[in-house]
């Protein structure tokens, strides 16, 4: 499980988060959704530590992780696996050693083990064959299947996704979608994806949060969305459907 209590994120005079609440459950699809500079990002990345919150907590299974000096930070970022919007691939690795770039930065293994664990990672999103070819030689669907394959390759207990189905068209959107849920399902993590795919949110979110003008506004389950009687999340929700 991992928690958010009570944090606040500035940057210079605009207050980004404003005391943000949440809870992002083991073995489920977590959403977090929202408009366009509501904060959803910044929350999302202030939750891996690319952000430093200014107050609150942020805990991992029970580890505060949030602060300079917590002992556990180290040991937690081991365990998390991040899927960045539109992949961010080293375009001079090829696919194989952008995959096993974790394994290279955070392990002592010999290559031979490594280029294996890689290899089956690969395997895992349905790649095959690719793994000498350049981040440039493959589609934008494929980028995105390299990305969450070097997500998984260090087996995480986190998982997290940053508007995993942007630039795809609907086939690749639904195939990564059904990847976060096996994924999710086979790894037992903790999942949190931050979309503005309401497709993806009715299809795969178990548990959702929404956030509005930085706060945390309303969580509930997909069930609970069907007839969800908020103002704010009613018409973010029309908006969103009638774009699609």
């Amino acid at each position: 499980m991992v928690e958010v209590r009570h944090v606040y994120k500035k940057f210079g005079d605009k207050q980004v988060l404003n005391d943000v609440n949440a809870i992002f459950e083991r073995g489920k699809i977590n959403l977090i959704i929202g408009q366009s500079g509501s904060g959803k990002t910044v929350l999302l990345k202030s939750i891996v530590g690319l952000h430093e919150v200014d107050r609150g907590e942020i805990l991992y299974d029970g580890r505060i992780f949030s602060g300079e000096k917590t002992k556990y930070k180290k040991q937690i970022r081991k365990e998390i696996g991040m899927v960045f919007q539109g992949g961010a691939l080293f375009d001079s690795l090829t696919v194989l050693e952008n995959v096993m770039f974790p394994l290279d930065m955070f392990t002592d293994w010999d290559y031979r083990r490594r280029r294996e664990r890689a290899i089956e990672s690969l395997h895992s999103v349905n790649l095959y064959n690719v793994e000498n070819l350049y981040p440039s030689e493959i589609s934008g669907g494929m980028a995105k299947r390299v990305a969450i394959a070097r997500a998984i390759v260090s087996n995480p207990r986190y998982l997290f996704f940053d508007e995993p189905n942007s630039g795809l068209d609907p086939v690749s959107s639904r195939l990564i979608d059904d990847l976060i849920v096996r994924l999710t399902k086979e790894y037992n993590t903790v999942t949190i994806v931050n979309t503005h795919d309401i497709s993806s949110v009715f299809k795969i979110g178990d548990n959702i949060v929404f956030i509005y003008n930085g706060t945390s506004w309303w969580s509930g389950t997909r069930q609970d969305l069907m007839n969800v009687q908020n103002k704010e999340l009613r018409h973010f929700l029309d908006k969103s459907l009638i774009t699609m």
